[in-house]
């Protein structure tokens, strides 16, 4: 019923109201080992965390901008709006820019990056204290709900993708929602696969379908077990450029292992990152790896276990690997679950990716958003992955 609701409300709506809102907290841990920041924010910025999601909601906010044809300069934008449709009244209100009315939340929550893209917003409200929490995400998707949105643009990971699901519920509201990926847990099946795109399909959608969020109990994933949870079936924009739900897929990686094992070379630094098919490697090598983590070894030495940033570049040595395996569905092989590995670690290493037979068939192509532009454009492309004890395939990188 959302698909042909919504549709509807567009064709008679000459203006798209967007709703932005930010976590700013987003993404923290990941970099420093954390693999979340719920109820550790202090632990994060203890360790050296720098803030993640304002340059991801940036990011999205300038594609969005592009496709709205805003210049970025105040007086250029504001004759924009006027000339807008042959200058109507409505188009010279604050926060109409060339067919897209923008609404944000204040501060570092989507105001500040709203207008360093070049936006005159709308502000609905403000967070409540200094620290930004769920209670201010889920003020500002109501506020959103209460002014007619046609979409919520929201920036973070799977928790606050189930903040703003669930709101939307409660509130009765058949909007759609969209995610630019900021998160350490980006398993949701609601978000654009890089934000770049995200700020696309903002401004270009027709069509919505309902897709799962999930979320993962962060302390379980700690101790190295995935628990995910149904938290909510949400109305997503249709389009080509959002990312899958994890999967999970069968087959033996053994054969692989064991190759793999048997190929590694004296005095080479080896970075194992999260992932069954990365430790049953670890395993075959005799390492006692943390399976969410990323660890480093080198001449059968455990150099660092469950590494940040900072420790995987100090132990880096002359020659070093990453080895990583694509997430099951989704095809990343870098910025989901190993944020550590980083553009700067991962300037410094060569890239191994294995995978399964069975594991390439479910994901069909890679991806990679490690946060540098720069860098995934260089690693776009194709990419040879390793599949068995002797076996490669090219694949894909988009």
């Amino acid at each position: 019923m959302a698909n042909g609701l919504y549709a509807a409300r567009a064709k008679r709506k000459r203006m798209r109201t967007i709703g932005v809102v930010v976590n700013p907290i987003a993404g923290m841990g990941g970099r420093v080992g954390l693999k979340g920041t719920d109820e550790r924010v202090a632990e994060a910025r203890e360790r050296g965390a720098e803030p993640r999601a304002p340059e991801r909601a940036s990011a999205a906010l300038r594609a969005l901008a592009d496709a709205a044809g805003v210049t970025g300069d105040t007086d250029a934008t504001s004759d924009a709006r006027r000339a807008d449709d042959a200058g109507t009244a409505d188009d010279t209100e604050a926060g109409r820019t060339n067919g897209i009315v923008l609404l944000a939340y204040g501060g570092e929550m989507g105001e500040r990056e709203a207008r360093e893209a070049g936006f005159e917003p709308t502000v609905v409200g403000h967070p409540a204290e200094t620290e930004t929490t769920a209670t201010d995400t889920r003020a500002a998707v109501r506020a959103f709900v209460e002014r007619g949105v046609d979409l919520v643009l929201f920036v973070g990971g799977d928790g606050t993708a189930t903040d703003v699901a669930t709101t939307l519920d409660e509130a009765g509201s058949d909007a759609p929602m969209l995610g630019v990926p900021a998160g350490v847990k980006v398993y949701s099946s609601v978000f654009a696969r890089t934000p770049r795109d995200a700020g696309r399909i903002a401004a270009t959608f027709e069509r919505t379908e309902r897709r799962e969020v999930n979320d993962i109990d962060e302390e379980a994933y700690r101790a190295g077990e995935v628990r995910a949870e149904l938290k909510a079936v949400a109305t997503v924009p249709v389009a080509e450029a959002l990312q899958s739900g994890k999967q999970r897929t069968s087959g033996s990686v053994d054969t692989l292992a064991a190759g793999f094992a048997a190929d590694v070379e004296a005095g080479v630094t080896y970075l194992f990152g999260p992932g069954g098919t990365v430790g049953a490697i670890e395993r075959e090598l005799g390492i006692e790896g943390s399976p969410l983590g990323v660890d480093v070894w080198r001449d059968g030495e455990v150099l660092v276990r469950d590494g940040s940033e900072a420790e995987l570049l100090d132990a880096l040595g002359e020659r070093n690997v990453a080895v990583v395996s694509p997430i099951g569905g989704q095809g990343f092989v870098l910025g989901r679950g190993n944020q550590q590995l980083s553009p700067a670690v991962v300037r410094r290493c060569e890239l191994a990716v294995v995978a399964s037979p069975s594991k390439l068939v479910a994901t069909g192509v890679l991806h990679v958003d490690t946060g540098e532009a720069d860098l995934d454009a260089e690693l776009r492309g194709w990419m040879e992955v390793r599949t068995g004890r002797h076996t490669r395939q090219l694949v894909k990188v988009e």
